[in-house]
């Protein structure tokens, strides 16, 4: 039988280019892996992890079921275009089979089945096929339509804003959109001609031949097959330089993740898998809060990706972010959108200088013994009440604390490598973890979220229990070392800080601490979906007045609430909202020791 035409000739061209392209990337990502890298995937690749990996391609390469929790129209709209075209494919080989058996056909021989039916004369109709194949086009076909009326009208899908599309993310994206409708015209002629199709191309085919001459259709019967075949080639030549290489990109991401791998603080090949995976969905983009109240609208997640694989990325957009979270929080992909800002900013900025740091030698201001310590860190330096009210809670609770910094000491390194200097960073962590071993402490308490991330991810510290004060108060108010008192009189709002919510997972003890004070009223923003307060030391972009303008929008929804008093737990946050609130602003430290019993 005969499976080739002369139109197939742009497809082909179309499926090679892409796969060498791919294949060649592939290659050359896993060939530069760490060897580390390397042995976890070895490891990994005979167990379980494998099998959950399959179960999340199936989830969210082909579902999209992270993106139907954001906003269900669009999940629709993505899993129709993925799963319904992977559906196309899959049923169409078996339809081949039905139809010839176990014979090997070549690719254009499935993809283009409709044509090369009459053309080896096969009469037969399966209708069993016909109208599944006709649904699964609809189907498809949906989801293209939504695409249309998303470009057109994205408030009505809701997205404020949608991404800036690259040259070769233009041409990829007008293929596509045409491929299906085409696809739906080829194969209605056919039916028009040689009969069969479904209840889809067989109605508008029976359409078709009752309103035009039979020698019209026939005379656009090849050059339909000719389009549909160039929109095809068109698309996979485009994929690999466009947004859509996301297809390619995120399945072997989800395997890769599951064996253990992720970014670091320093570029590594893996990220690659990570940078590509990005479809610039434009999901991240509503949630900036850069966008949102300042009104820059091109420093977003999406476009630091879309710079950094082009390589075209500037300081100046992989500075300007507040990392708070918000984006990487809605990512549907599950992109680790910080950690990759972070070793983009390390890539241009680490700048290793012992000389700075000879100061830290045989530095030691800190006082007091105990197993528990406390680290203060910079900002809590700066908001003396939390340090004073911290004091008193650990009187009242008969805890003796070895205070390490209480007259100042060595900051937590978390800004510096927040800013990208992270072998400097390091030479602060190094004497921290030396300074903690001296005093031989099992419990090290901090009022700082930023502090408290970086103890617990990058210190490493071996039999010490790394707590916030959030938690270490809940605890000794649950055993019965600190009693507070109760009003029904006093009304909270809390603000959730970015590195303690999105950043720790803590978001319930706090609110337990409050509620066990007086009311609490939540803010229609909170916990995952928390404002951040714009005073983040990860930003080294936005001026003053910039930081005070996202102060005044989160105080604003605080105060809205109708509370007397705004609780915080970041030093950070509270001297941010102090700023742009009505209301008395206070840190979760000092409502306790206002009201112990």
């Amino acid at each position: 039988m005969t499976f080739f035409a002369k139109f197939c000739i742009p497809f082909i061209i179309g499926t090679v280019s892409l796969f060498a392209i791919v294949l060649i990337k592939y290659i050359s990502w896993l060939r530069d892996l760490p060897k580390s890298d390397l042995k976890l995937i070895i490891k990994g690749i005979p167990t379980h992890r494998t099998l959950t990996a399959i179960v999340e391609v199936v989830s969210e390469s082909l579902l999209h079921r992270r993106i139907f929790r954001v906003n269900p129209l669009l999940g629709y709209m993505h899993m129709s275009l993925a799963f319904g075209w992977f559906l196309l494919i899959a049923v169409g080989w078996i339809e081949t089979i039905a139809y010839l058996g176990f014979e090997w056909i070549p690719l254009q021989g499935h993809v283009f089945f409709k044509y090369f039916v009459p053309l080896n004369g096969i009469t037969e109709h399966k209708p069993l096929f016909d109208f599944v194949m006709d649904f699964l086009l609809l189907f498809v076909l949906s989801g293209v339509a939504l695409a249309w009326f998303k470009r057109m009208r994205s408030r009505a899908m809701g997205m404020k804003r949608t991404t800036k599309h690259t040259t070769f993310d233009r041409i990829a994206l007008s293929s596509l959109w045409f491929i299906f409708p085409i696809r739906l015209l080829a194969e209605s002629i056919t039916a028009a001609i040689y009969g069969g199709g479904g209840f889809l191309t067989g109605g508008i085919g029976t359409l078709l031949s009752s309103m035009i001459d039979v020698n019209i259709l026939t005379a656009l019967y090849e050059p339909i097959w000719w389009l549909y075949s160039l929109a095809l080639g068109t698309f996979f030549v485009a994929m690999p330089f466009s947004r859509y290489m996301h297809i390619f990109t995120e399945i072997p991401l989800i395997f890769l993740r599951h064996y253990r791998l992720k970014p670091e603080d320093k570029e590594k090949s893996y990220d690659n898998f990570e940078v590509e995976a990005c479809s610039r969905c434009g999901i991240c983009i509503d949630p900036c809060q850069l966008q949102l109240q300042l009104g820059i609208n091109d420093v977003q997640s999406v476009y630091f990706l879309r710079d950094r694989r082009y390589n075209m990325l500037q300081q100046k957009i992989a500075n300007n972010c507040l990392m708070c979270g918000r984006c990487e929080q809605t990512c549907p992909v599950g992109i680790n959108l910080n950690t990759l800002r972070l070793n983009s900013r390390t890539s241009m900025r680490n700048i290793p200088n012992e000389g700075r740091y000879s100061y830290l030698r045989g530095l030691d201001r800190s006082e007091g013994e105990g197993q528990v310590g406390y680290f203060a860190g910079c900002m809590t330096l700066l908001t003396p009440n939390t340090m004073t009210s911290m004091q008193r809670i650990f009187e009242a609770a008969h805890e003796k604390v070895w205070w390490a910094d209480k007259d100042g000491g060595v900051c937590c390194g978390r800004p510096l490598r927040l800013t990208g200097e992270t072998d400097s960073a390091q030479k602060m962590v190094d004497y921290n973890k030396a300074l903690f071993a001296k005093h031989n402490i099992t419990t090290l308490v901090t009022s700082c979220p930023i502090c408290l991330r970086v103890l617990r991810e990058e210190y490493n510290l071996e039999g010490i229990e790394v707590l916030h004060h959030s938690e270490y108060i809940l605890r000794l108010m649950r055993q019965g070392r600190l009693r507070v008192r109760y009003s029904s009189e006093q009304s909270f709002t809390y603000h959730d800080p970015c590195e303690l919510g999105r950043g720790s997972g803590i978001y319930e003890e706090p609110r337990a601490v409050i509620e066990a004070i007086g009311q609490l009223l939540e803010t229609e923003h909170n916990r995952k979906n928390a404002f951040c307060c714009g005073s983040s030391v990860a930003n080294t972009a936005i001026n003053d007045g910039q930081q005070l303008t996202i102060a005044q929008h989160v105080a604003a929804e605080l105060d809205s609430t109708g509370a007397k008093t705004v609780v915080t737990a970041c030093p950070q946050c509270k001297k941010a909202i102090v700023r742009g609130s009505k209301l008395k602003v206070m840190d979760l430290s000092e409502i306790v020791a206002q009201n112990l019993h």
